[in-house]
């Protein structure tokens, strides 16, 4: 009984830190985005509108308290993740030479096309109109987007989406330093994706490799049309299941 309690104290440390690791990202980033491409500094890097009315304060509250709603389960997964670790349980390592450099890339590159799937499935299947109102309404709540909504999440929608990484560590080997910038990456992606304006110009993602990629201008549309659009990072799930706007191209690349 007293190793139950330890193994909660010690849990309860992890989410603690977590917690406030993932809440200082997000006003940092979020919150860095949001201020810098809403005031004068940004406006010269600003190649598209992608907004139909000014941002609500209403609406970037809600965000904001979804998102740490968020966090909180995020946290927690964060905490379980680090404490099967330290019970040898997952297969995360931190010795470089183990796997290789090499590996770092590969395994960074498989990452997030494994997530990217999953999350196209999942964000697919949240659209349904049985489940939209209890696992993704909030996400659309505010309409356009802005960078306060990256992470703002219904509690369900939460966990689906952190059991991803709580998965992946018990079956591939991931470095640390890997998983890190898997974090990062998400969290920097998620909030390009909502900026609420396009800082690329349009010949960008005229470019072989700019297709393959979801940008803001291309997650917009999902948010004025809800039925197309529902990658993470990536294009060629909804070309390849048939939510690819046909019109994205020619209406919004030229």
């Amino acid at each position: 009984m007293h190793k139950f309690f330890l193994i909660l104290e010690k849990l309860g440390i992890y989410w603690l830190a977590f917690f406030g690791i993932i809440i200082v990202r997000y006003f940092l980033i979020a919150g860095g985005s949001y201020w810098f491409f809403y005031s004068n500094l940004g406006k010269p890097f600003i190649k598209r509108n992608l907004r139909s009315f000014p941002p609500r304060w209403k609406s970037i509250k809600q965000d904001a308290e979804l998102a740490l709603f968020s966090a909180v389960f995020f946290a927690l997964c964060a905490a379980f993740i680090i404490s099967a670790y330290d019970s040898g349980l997952t297969r995360l390592y931190s010795v470089l030479d183990q796997y290789g450099l090499w590996y770092l890339g590969f395994s960074f590159v498989v990452v997030l096309i494994l997530q990217d799937g999953y999350f196209y499935l999942l964000h697919r299947g949240f659209h349904h109109p049985r489940l939209f109102k209890w696992l993704h309404h909030g996400h659309h709540r505010s309409g356009d987007p802005t960078p306060w909504t990256s992470f703002a999440f219904d509690l369900p929608e939460a966990i689906l989406q952190g059991l991803f990484f709580v998965g992946i560590v018990f079956l591939m080997p991931l470095h640390f330093i890997t998983l890190i910038a898997l974090l990062m990456t998400m969290t920097v992606w998620a909030v390009v994706t909502h900026l609420g304006f396009d800082p690329f110009p349009p010949s960008f993602f005229r470019h072989w490799f700019g297709k393959c990629l979801i940008g803001p201008t291309h997650h917009s549309i999902h948010h004025r049309k809800y039925r197309v659009h529902y990658g993470l990072y990536f294009t060629f799930w909804d070309k390849l299941l048939g939510t690819h706007d046909p019109n994205y191209e020619k209406e919004f690349l030229e």
